[in-house]
């Protein structure tokens, strides 16, 4: 059984996780941004196979993948460590990655860096993963199954990182509802972290938002937004910093 797990609040993580699982016949979704799944329940077994993989969130894996993903055992379990990132850098984040999944008991034998269109600065990475991403991470598939079903794990990958890992405060940009609005509660029921109430779905908890922008992704009428100045501001940065086109790092 291979599982493909996934923190993929606006779906490049899911799309990448898909790509890179497409040589297993049998597969098990677990997207780790449902707030209301006991992961806990999980049950991995030692001969079981694991694609698990986070955006990179300034360098960092969100917390709340994390601590999702320390509740889920591994006992003993190949897997694959993948971070997706937008075209900046994924800095900490496949170093923090590999050490939370052994932690966990999990043995990682090989590891992504990939990338997957800008979650807030949608020109970054355009439409990616584009065909070449599909069929390079496709081919790396069928190598990563050949060698975990042989036996050949290297242990040894180490991704670049640093540790005490870079810090992350977090994002100043939190999406707000406008006037198009419906109250429909899509927003609130997909929110990874219970920001966004169901009983007043127009307002949004500025503290506990992560900033993932699945409220922007899933709503219907395009009434979840970002401040237009703020949103301009980076985008103008990280388009100065980030447009030349960086390639996915895979290892085994």
């Amino acid at each position: 059984m291979l599982y493909s797990i996934y923190f993929s609040p606006t779906g490049g993580t899911e799309k990448v996780t898909k790509l890179l699982s497409s040589a297993w016949e049998e597969t098990k979704d677990l997207d780790i941004s449902d707030l209301h799944f006991n992961y806990e329940d999980v049950n991995i077994k030692a001969e079981d196979m694991c694609i698990i993989s986070v955006p990179s969130f300034g360098g960092r894996i969100p917390t709340v993948a994390v601590d999702r993903i320390n509740k889920i055992k591994g006992n003993g379990a190949k897997a694959v460590a993948v971070v997706v990132y937008g075209n900046r850098d994924y800095d900490d984040t496949l170093l923090e990655l590999k050490n939370v999944l052994e932690e966990n008991g999990f043995v990682v034998g090989a590891m992504v860096a990939a990338i997957a269109e800008h979650s807030i600065a949608r020109n970054l990475a355009a439409g990616r993963p584009d065909k070449s991403d599909e069929e390079e991470l496709k081919k790396f598939s069928e190598e990563i199954k050949a060698k975990f079903e042989n036996g050949e794990i290297n242990t040894e990958l180490m991704p670049k990182g640093n540790i005490p890992y870079k810090e992350w405060k977090g994002s100043a940009l939190k999406p707000e509802a406008n006037e198009n609005c419906v109250e429909c509660g899509l927003c609130a029921q997909k929110c990874p972290v219970g920001a966004i109430p169901m009983d007043n779905p127009k307002t949004v908890d500025k503290d506990v938002c992560m900033a993932c922008m699945r409220c922007i992704k899933v709503c219907p009428t395009g009434a979840r937004v970002l401040d237009e100045t703020m949103k301009a501001g980076l985008v103008d940065k990280l388009t100065t910093m980030c447009t030349e086109r960086k390639e996915n790092e895979l290892m085994i």
